[in-house]
């Protein structure tokens, strides 16, 4: 699914309800974020969006995933990132940070990986 059409999915309501209703109270076992936004080069603009992503992400991951769940997500370091990432421990039982050696040196993008989903 394309990253502009799962972000719409997030972002509306009534989109996100129906993809509830139709696991049918069924819990899955990871959920996989690589959204990030348009970047615009404005560390001010550009942080802000992509937390509004993540934090999409971890909300869809707690209502859907099941005991000791997985998730991973993409996120990049900068302000918020530390609250964010509390945030993460607070649901899961184990939280590493990995960078991709594709990812540049430079880059802020970072990820996720959380397992043992306790929320």
């Amino acid at each position: 699914m394309g990253l502009n059409l799962f972000r719409a999915i997030l972002e509306k309501e009534s989109v996100l309800e129906a993809i509830l209703q139709s696991l049918e109270n069924n819990r899955v076992d990871l959920v996989l974020s690589d959204m990030a936004p348009n970047i615009s080069g404005v560390d001010s603009i550009d942080q802000p969006a992509s937390l509004y992503l993540v934090e999409l992400a971890l909300d869809f991951a707690q209502q859907t995933l099941v005991a000791d769940g997985k998730f991973l997500v993409k996120v990049f370091q900068g302000a918020g990132f530390d609250a964010y990432l509390q945030s993460v421990k607070a649901c899961f039982k184990q939280v590493k940070i990995r960078k991709p050696k594709a990812s540049r040196a430079r880059s802020k993008e970072v990820y996720i990986l959380a397992q043992g989903f306790k929320c």
